[in-house]
C-alpha cells in the first residue's frame, strides 16, 4: 500500500525530533499502522539548516503553504508555535481536506472550538496528543482508555520547567531567583520563561483536558491563573515539616449540579502521594474516575524525542482512521460534538480548597486567639497549626518589636469566604506582613 505522505511546518527541536523517530523507527511504525509513514516536505524559513536536518529524503520550502497546496501530503504537522501565523495556516490545511497533528497546546486552548468545528465540517481529524505532557499519552487515555468512566476531577504537573524550580528550591534551600538562574542556565527555562514561571503553559494544557474529561468546549479564558514566582523558600520548608510538599498544580474538578473548576496554582499536596514525588522535570497527571478509581501517568513532559513520540502516535492513528467514516471516529474532545455539555466554568471564588496560610504577626498575647476568630466568623476552621519561635523568623521588626511566623492549614471552605477572612486578618494590628496562602489538595 502507498505510504502516507505527511508535510512537516517548523522543523525545529520536536520538528527534528519526529523526523529522526520517524525514520529510524519506521519499520516498527510501519507493523503498527498498516502501511508506511513519510515526512515527504517541510517547510522551515531557515532552508539550509532543514535541508542539513533531512538530506536527500524529503522536499525542503520556505512557503508552508506550498506545502498545504500539495495534493501528495495527507497529514501537515504543525509544529510552528503561536497563535498567528500557526492558526491561519491549520485552518487551510484543514479546507484544503489535510488531516491535522498538532504540538500547539496555546493555539487549541484558545482557538480550539474553531478548529475542531472546522474540522468537523471537513470531515478531517485533527490531532493533538503532543499538545499537554509531551511524550505521556494522557490525551488518549481521557479520550479513550477512560471513555467508560464518569471523570471527577484531572490534576497535573505539566510543566516541566516549574517543577524543576520547586524541586531546587526544596533540595537546596534555594528562594525562586536562584532556582530559576539553574533552571536557566540547565536549559531547563527559556531566556523569556514568562509563560512557564506564571502558570499560563500550564494552564494552556489545563483547558484541554478539562474540555476532554468533562465533555465542554475549550475555555482559556475562564481559567484562574497563578504561577511560583511568589513563593518563598521558608513556604517550602514550613509545608515540608506539615507533612506536604508544594507544587504548581492544573487542576480541573466536577462541582455536581454547579460547574467545573479549571484553575493553575501552587498547591500543597501531602508528602505520601505518588505526584508530591515527581521531581525534576518530569510531567505527571492524576485522573479520578467513578469506576476505575485513582490512576497515574508519569514521564516526560517535553523535549526532542519524548514530544515526537506523541506526535507520531498521531500520526499513527490518523493513518489507520483516515479510511473510516468520520462520524464514527474518536471525536476531538471525547464527546461528540453534538454533546458537548453548556456546562460554566465556575468563578474562582466558588471553588473549595483547604489552605495553607502563613501569617508574620506580633508576638505577643492575644494575636493567635484573634485570628481564630476572624476564620471561624468567616466559617473557616483549622486544621493544623505551626508557630515559630522569633529567631528562627528574623527576631524583631523595623520598630523593636517581637515577631514570630504563624502558619496554619484549613479544612475545605469556599474561596470567596476565605477571601473575605484574609482581608479582615491582613486588617489586624497585629499582622505585620501580607498574608501568604497556598491552596491545598489531598488529591485522594
Amino acid at each position: 500500500m502507498k505510504p502516507i505522505q505527511v508535510g512537516l511546518l517548523g522543523i525545529g527541536t520536536v520538528g527534528s525530533g519526529v523526523f529522526n523517530v520517524l525514520r529510524r523507527n519506521q519499520e516498527e511504525i510501519k507493523c503498527r499502522a498498516g502501511r508506511g509513514i513519510e515526512i515527504t516536505m517541510v517547510a522551515d524559513l531557515d532552508t539550509a539548516r532543514a535541508e542539513r536536518l533531512v538530506g536527500a529524503h524529503a522536499q525542503v520550502v520556505s512557503d508552508a503553504r506550498a506545502v498545504i497546496a500539495n495534493p501528495d501530503i495527507d497529514i501537515v504537522i504543525e509544529l510552528i508555535g503561536g497563535y498567528g501565523i500557526a492558526k491561519q495556516l491549520m485552518l487551510e490545511a484543514i479546507a484544503a481536506g489535510k488531516h491535522v497533528a498538532t504540538a500547539n497546546k496555546a493555539l487549541l486552548a484558545v482557538h480550539g472550538s474553531e478548529i475542531f468545528e472546522a474540522a468537523h465540517t471537513q470531515g478531517v481529524m485533527v490531532a493533538f496528543e503532543a499538545a499537554v505532557a509531551g511524550g505521556i499519552p494522557i490525551i488518549k487515555a481521557l479520550r479513550e482508555g477512560l471513555t467508560a468512566n464518569r471523570i471527577a476531577w484531572v490534576a497535573g504537573i505539566i510543566n516541566g520547567t516549574t517543577n524543576f524550580i520547586l524541586s531546587e528550591m526544596r533540595d537546596k534551600g534555594l528562594d525562586f531567583d536562584a532556582a530559576l538562574k539553574d533552571a536557566q542556565r540547565l536549559g531547563y527555562a527559556e531566556a523569556d520563561p514568562t509563560f512557564d514561571i506564571e502558570g499560563i503553559d500550564a494552564a494552556h494544557k489545563a483547558t484541554i483536558m478539562s474540555a476532554i474529561a468533562f465533555g465542554i468546549p475549550v475555555q482559556f479564558d475562564k481559567a484562574h491563573i497563578e504561577g511560583i514566582t511568589k513563593l518563598a523558600a521558608a513556604d517550602i520548608r514550613y509545608a515540608e515539616q506539615l507533612g506536604y510538599r508544594i507544587k504548581l498544580l492544573g487542576i480541573t474538578r466536577r462541582r455536581e449540579g454547579q460547574g467545573v473548576e479549571l484553575r493553575v496554582h501552587p498547591t500543597l499536596v501531602p508528602a505520601k502521594r505518588l505526584i508530591a514525588n515527581v521531581e525534576g522535570a518530569m510531567n505527571a497527571v492524576v485522573v479520578s474516575g467513578d469506576a476505575v478509581g485513582t490512576t497515574l501517568y508519569y514521564g516526560k513532559g517535553a523535549g526532542s524525542e519524548p514530544t515526537a513520540s506523541a506526535v507520531i502516535a498521531d500520526l499513527v492513528d490518523v493513518t489507520r482512521l483516515a479510511t473510516s467514516d468520520p462520524q464514527h471516529r474518536v471525536p476531538h474532545l471525547a464527546f461528540q460534538p453534538g454533546a458537548l455539555r453548556d456546562v460554566s466554568v465556575l468563578p474562582m471564588e466558588e471553588t473549595v480548597t483547604g489552605c495553607y496560610l502563613r501569617l508574620r504577626v506580633a508576638d505577643q498575647a492575644g494575636v493567635l486567639a484573634r485570628v481564630a476568630t476572624v476564620l471561624a466568623e468567616a466559617g473557616v476552621s483549622i486544621d493544623a497549626l505551626l508557630q515559630r519561635e522569633a529567631d528562627e523568623v528574623g527576631g524583631v521588626a523595623a520598630g523593636g518589636q517581637p515577631q514570630t511566623d504563624l502558619i496554619i492549614l484549613t479544612h475545605e471552605a469556599r474561596e470567596g469566604d476565605m477571601n473575605r477572612a484574609l482581608a479582615q486578618l491582613q486588617a489586624l494590628p497585629g499582622v505585620l506582613a501580607p498574608i501568604v496562602r497556598i491552596r491545598k489538595e489531598e488529591l485522594a
